[in-house]
């Protein structure tokens, strides 16, 4: 019997940083990956290196785009900023009814992307924004968490740094991103203050006990997109912080092999339902390569068939969230459960 072809996936912004990871992770499991992105001349130095096809398109040329993405089964977006062109790239990937996963941090973005739900349901494809660290991350942690149930009480998310050498990409980002930043409080839908709220966190070990802001992300989109939230609060700790408004912090710096820096993470979140209380914590090492195994896990059971849905969808929402952290723990993530958690501060 003939082995059938394994599939092509498009990867937009596949020199970018976090790029080349996914890219990596594709061939890991045997997917063709097909570069595509705006520099001509960064996607052949990446051909060169790798031997990888490239397709040149611009997020402003659609017949370029559809070009691009012909022939290919899914594309994983992963440049940013994703305000400027996450709808393009969703565009074209509806026209070409292919499926689309992205990596945006932006709640703006992330929740343009939700509300085109009835578009992906008639293109009969799945679209999943924000499927990486910041946003998937925590939103599968959250439903894992609450093992089903699709209403909490508090959700609290904590997000420990021992650093942050930022890409270019991210301080495009920070640069282009102007909207405030909305929480969930008491059931009302809020804005952060200036200043944002402070508070001293415990988080697991090696971090201990951090003072934290107030700083929610995607994943303040995506959890209350699927699980009805009366509090839900996103915090950072401040010395990665400081490290990304420092114009003098460089890009990450490779510490194996792999590309991955030494930098370490854990996110931590702590859920209340009722009388139900659990922590699920996943810590692990660079939240860029992080990245990588989240978002083709993510494509791989698209493709074969272990989703609950069509549609524009959160990953907690299209995914088995206990199963899914399970296949990325140990190599990618440690995660652990705790049940009966501790009192959260739902402020």
């Amino acid at each position: 019997m003939t082995t059938p072809p394994s599939p092509r996936i498009a990867v937009y912004g596949a020199y970018g940083h976090t790029g080349r990871f996914v890219l990596a992770e594709l061939r890991r499991r045997g997917f063709v990956p097909v570069a595509c992105g705006r520099d001509a001349v960064r996607l052949h130095a990446l051909a060169a290196t790798t031997g990888v096809e490239v397709r040149v398109a611009s997020t402003d040329d659609a017949a370029a785009l559809d070009a691009a993405f012909a022939g290919t089964a899914a594309v994983l977006h992963c440049a940013g900023p994703f305000l400027d062109t996450a709808a393009p790239v969703l565009d074209a990937a509806l026209r070409a009814r292919i499926h689309y996963l992205d990596v945006a941090a932006e709640q703006r973005a992330v929740t343009d992307t939700l509300a085109r739900d009835g578009e992906a349901k008639a293109a009969g494809v799945t679209v999943v924004p924000a499927m990486a660290f910041y946003g998937g991350l925590a939103d599968l942690l959250a439903s894992a968490a609450l093992d089903g149930a699709t209403d909490a009480d508090t959700v609290d998310i904590a997000v420990a740094l021992d650093g942050w050498h930022p890409t270019r990409g991210t301080r495009l980002t920070g640069e282009r991103n102007h909207y405030p930043r909305t929480y969930i409080e008491h059931g009302r839908t809020r804005t952060v203050p200036d200043p944002a709220p402070v508070r001293e966190t415990d988080f697991p070990a090696p971090f201990g006990r951090l003072e934290t802001v107030l700083l929610p992300l995607s994943e303040a989109v995506v959890v209350p997109h699927h699980i009805a939230c009366r509090n839900l609060h996103s915090w950072m700790n401040l010395a990665p912080l400081r490290d990304l408004r420092d114009p003098a912090t460089p890009a990450p710096v490779p510490a194996d092999g792999s590309g991955r820096s030494v930098q370490r993470f854990a996110v931590d979140v702590r859920v209340r339902r009722g009388n139900h209380a659990c922590r699920a914590i996943a810590s692990g090492r660079d939240i860029y390569a992080v990245t990588a195994p989240l978002l083709v896990e993510a494509l791989q059971r698209i493709l074969d068939g272990r989703v609950r849905a069509r549609g524009a969808l959160a990953a907690g929402q299209v995914f088995d969230a206990r199963d899914f952290l399970a296949a990325l723990a140990p190599e990618a993530i440690t995660v652990m459960f705790e049940a009966g958690a501790g009192s959260v501060d739902a402020r």
